[in-house]
């Protein structure tokens, strides 16, 4: 029990480390959350400071979603602490201690510990994503099309409920962090 929560700490710490406002600081482009779409992920980035420190920015996104969950393998955790470590990494990135619990969306993250947990679920998601975004164009329209897929992809792979349900957590969270873009999207005015 003491390991499992020390895993999940460690990794909701992680989570909470914005690679946008770090890289900010670092590369001295205007923090995220005040330009922009306010947003502290790598789409604002990439608005406002250019490919190369979004691509930084989404790099470290994916890791701190990777990290935590392959070391949850690495150590023989039970598959529902792995999919935790990755909820937990996921809701640092959102709410990070860090920034005053005010952190991105969570694509990249929520991918990665998707990708680290089950990689066949995690490519079938982003391949869901990749089709959405170049058929539409619309970044956040990608990202909920294809994390309302994801519960069933998960549920489908590991036939478990227990975690089934940590990713609809995941999903459910992720979609609500988009409710700025549902409400243009339905408006016909989201970028």
């Amino acid at each position: 029990m003491i390991e499992t929560l020390a895993l999940l700490v460690c990794a909701y710490l992680l989570g909470s480390i914005s690679s946008a406002i770090v890289l900010s600081k670092i590369m001295g482009f205007k923090d995220p959350r005040s330009e922009g779409s306010n947003n502290p992920g790598a789409t604002n980035v990439l608005r406002i400071a250019g490919k190369k420190a979004a691509f930084v920015t989404l790099v470290g996104d994916f890791l701190k979603g990777l990290l935590p969950v392959l070391l949850a393998h690495w150590l023989e955790f039970d598959p529902l602490v792995v999919a935790l470590a990755g909820f937990a990494a996921f809701s640092g990135h959102c709410f990070p201690i860090f920034f005053s619990f005010r952190g991105g969306k969570g694509v990249a993250t929520a991918i990665a510990a998707t990708v680290g947990f089950n990689w066949i679920v995690g490519a079938i998601l982003i391949a869901i994503w990749l089709l959405i975004a170049k058929v539409f164009k619309i970044s956040s329209l990608a990202a909920i099309i294809s994390f309302c897929a994801l519960p069933v992809l998960v549920y489908w792979r590991t036939q478990n409920l227990e975690i089934s349900t940590v990713f609809v957590a995941i999903s459910v969270i992720l979609i609500w962090r988009h409710k700025t873009n549902i409400q243009r999207l339905i408006r016909g005015s989201e970028s």
